[in-house]
């Protein structure tokens, strides 16, 4: 039984025919395992961002280093706070610590020290009081007893990171957060996964590439523009084969080509029932293929499967994985981020909560929107936030499959799950933000 059919029998209630969104992502995600990268390469930290990275990073020391200073103040024994019977606590000030360098010197019970955010703490002293709630006259200085508790704004040493333990894990996303945190361990590079290399082509005799002249029936093609960038903006190495016509053996050459080049291919067209179509046929010829009608609109068609590699082309696994999605821009582009997007995440390495699919957010309904049960549909929507109130979302523009300029309006998925009903105006529904996606 070839691979694409044991992870169909594997998987309850399969239906290449009505697909549930839950049985593509379940469907994918046993798909790439395979194919997860295992190539790895250190870079610098300034061209680190958004490569996942390929082992663990344990912490050298504790960060930070030394118990220190969350704020301008003045240091001091917060067992005076307990011992205070007066309204006010007056200490003497011995001197100032400042960021950089431990203060020298001796210091008492009855002491406090000027101290600057993130100055080491001295031996002894446990708390700061911030310098706004502070009088000082001449080597005192006065502040109200119940303005604070013993231990308050400090710093302990280690409580960000501590020495001997995991920092980052293997398959994490290095995102801006993530190279600071590495800055701060005085790594100067970080061990990740090669990048992703995804081969890309559109096909269609109706498709139009830019410089072409218009003609009766034919269209410009976006898609390779709204792939590409959904790609780049992932982190992967674009391989762009650009337009293919319906003729087999160019379909094949291409195919062919594009296993032998890359981890990963994408195609938009032709996997739908059409007779002009020869894009299954030839999948099915070259590879081992499963073409499905999904539960979901838009993006019903959609091929996956695996096309051999030429022997000795490649540097991971045998085979390179296919996805064949719909030809209108719009389903394209839903398409990949419901499952292209999480299989490619996971073929780069991440781990099972880097490859997740987007958290959705709740918002309620500006308006009535009509659904079925028995499918999933991804409307475009403009979401708007009132402070104190839940996020509301409308519905943006015409919402047909070859609208591209209502996924320029809107700034996230409504997703209308598979057994929702109807939604009616103030409605909580989900939503697939776009920031930080594509």
């Amino acid at each position: 039984m070839s691979r694409v059919a044991d992870i169909a029998a594997a998987l309850a209630g399969y239906d290449p025919k009505a697909l549930s969104v839950d049985g593509v992502q379940a469907f994918l995600a046993s798909l790439v395992e395979p194919a997860i990268l295992r190539a790895r390469e250190p870079v610098p930290l300034f061209q680190a961002l958004g490569r996942v990275l390929a082992e663990d990073v344990i912490s050298p020391f504790d960060v930070p280093p030394h118990d220190n200073s969350a704020m301008d103040g003045f240091a001091f024994d917060g067992s005076v706070l307990d011992a205070s019977s007066s309204e006010f606590v007056s200490l003497r000030v011995a001197g100032t610590a400042l960021a950089g360098a431990a203060w020298r010197g001796t210091l008492t019970r009855g002491d406090a020290l000027k101290i600057m955010t993130g100055a080491v703490m001295p031996a002894g002293f446990d708390t700061v009081v911030p310098q706004e709630f502070c009088t000082v006259d001449g080597d005192a200085v006065r502040f109200p007893a119940n303005a604070l508790r013993r231990g308050d704004n400090r710093r302990f040493a280690g409580e960000d990171l501590k020495q001997g333990r995991p920092a980052l894990l293997q398959g994490e996303r290095l995102m801006p957060a993530a190279l600071g945190l590495l800055a701060s361990l005085g790594q100067a590079e970080a061990c990740v996964f090669r990048r992703l290399r995804v081969a890309y082509f559109s096909t269609g005799d109706e498709i139009l590439s830019l410089g072409e002249p218009p003609r009766e029936g034919a269209v410009y093609d976006s898609n390779s523009y709204t792939v590409f960038g959904l790609l780049t903006r992932l982190g992967c190495e674009v391989v762009d084969l650009g337009m293919v016509r319906d003729d087999p053996a160019a379909l094949a050459s291409a195919l062919s080509d594009a296993a032998n080049k890359a981890d990963a291919i994408i195609t938009s067209g032709g996997v739908s029932v059409g007779e002009a179509d020869h894009t299954r046929a030839v999948m099915r010829q070259l590879g081992d293929m499963a073409f499905w009608r999904v539960a979901m609109r838009p993006g019903r068609p959609m091929a996956v499967g695996l096309i051999p590699r030429t022997p000795g082309a490649a540097d991971e696994s045998g085979a390179t994985v296919l996805f064949g999605l719909p030809g209108n821009p719009v389903a394209v582009m839903v398409t990949f981020l419901a499952f292209v997007r999480p299989a490619l995440l996971r073929l780069m390495g991440c781990n099972a909560s880097n490859a997740a699919p987007p958290p959705m957010l709740r918002a309620r309904s500006a308006g009535s929107i009509r659904k079925k049960p028995g499918r999933t549909e991804y409307q475009r929507g403009r979401v708007t936030c009132t402070p104190g109130t839940l996020p509301e979302v409308r519905i943006a523009g015409n919402q047909g499959s070859g609208v591209l300029s209502s996924m320029v309006e809107g700034n996230g998925l409504v997703v209308l799950h598979h057994a929702q009903d109807s939604v009616s105006p103030g409605d909580e529904v989900d939503v697939m933000m776009f920031d930080g996606v594509i």
